[in-house]
């Protein structure tokens, strides 16, 4: 499919490029819920890390609480999210996924998994093996980076 070799010591433009390309081509085949991606990264992260305070939730997507709160808000008028008490603070208030939001997590990355599965059989052997590896090896290393 694609012969040129990512330069190992280069600048990483490349990788840059092809992360950027994949990430939009992935946000553009999950339409499921038609969330704008702002909502989409609230629910797929309520639905990977569980409940959150809206402030850590704002801090955790980069934006503002007051724009959290809106979105937050919104997200709940549709379904899609909830607020319910802290076990831990009675005066704190946790934002989970709703089932109908958990719902939408589950098409939008079943959307995402068949698209990229289409992909990924028409890479050769080669090809195919290096993106198992590397993507997860990726993953890895984003997560231990958000852990510190």
């Amino acid at each position: 499919m694609h012969n040129s070799v990512m330069d190992p010591g280069g600048s990483g433009e490349e990788l840059v490029v092809a992360l950027e390309q994949l990430v939009r081509y992935v946000r553009q085949v999950s339409t499921a819920g038609g969330l704008s991606s702002a909502a989409s990264s609230v629910l797929g992260r309520l639905g990977r890390e569980g409940p959150q305070r809206l402030t850590e939730l704002a801090r955790a997507e980069g934006v503002s609480q007051p724009g959290m709160t809106q979105l937050v808000t919104r997200m709940e008028r549709d379904g899609l999210l909830r607020r319910i008490a802290s076990t831990d603070d009675r005066r704190g208030v946790l934002v989970e996924a709703t089932d109908a939001g958990a719902d939408v997590v589950r098409e939008r990355r079943a959307e995402r998994a068949v698209a990229l599965r289409e992909l990924m059989e028409r890479l050769d052997p080669q090809e195919r093996s290096a993106v198992v590896i590397a993507l997860p090896a990726l993953a890895r290393l984003i997560q231990a980076e958000a852990s510190k």
